[in-house]
C-alpha cells in the first residue's frame, strides 16, 4: 500500500516513514499542504496520513480539496488537535479516521489495517 504522509515535523515524519516502511508500506512524505495538493493530483497513493497544523495551509483545506474533487482516497488525520470539536470537524469533512498526537504506533497501524 502506498501512503502519502503529510507532516511538517521532520523528526516525526522520518520516524513514521521508517516504521511504516518496516511494516511493508511505501511512504511518500511531503511537509506542507501545497506539496500535498500537487501529490494528490495524481493517483499515486492508496491512502493519506494528514497532519492539520501545516505551515502554509491548514490540513483541513487539503481534505476539503480532496473531497471537493470527489476523491474517495482514505484519509487518516494525525494531529495534535485533540478536542472533540476538532475530531468532529475532521470526520465531518470526510476523514476516514482521526488520531490525536501523541499516539502509539500499534494503534496507528491497526487503524491503517482497518481502512
Amino acid at each position: 500500500m502506498r501512503i502519502l504522509l503529510v507532516e511538517d515535523d521532520l523528526p516525526l515524519a522520518q520516524a513514521l516513514q521508517q516504521s511504516l516502511q518496516r511494516e511493508g508500506f511505501v511512504v511518500n512524505h511531503v511537509a506542507n499542504a501545497q506539496m500535498a495538493l500537487v501529490s494528490l493530483a495524481t493517483p499515486d497513493h492508496d491512502m493519506v496520513i494528514l497532519d492539520l497544523g501545516l505551515p502554509d495551509l491548514d490540513g483541513t483545506e487539503v481534505l476539503k480539496n480532496l473531497r471537493a474533487n470527489k476523491s474517495s482516497l482514505p484519509v487518516v488525520i494525525l494531529t495534535a488537535r485533540d478536542s472533540i470539536e476538532a475530531k468532529v470537524v475532521g470526520l465531518d469533512l470526510g476523514a476516514d479516521d482521526y488520531l490525536a498526537k501523541p499516539f502509539e504506533m500499534p494503534e496507528l497501524l491497526a487503524r491503517l489495517r482497518v481502512i
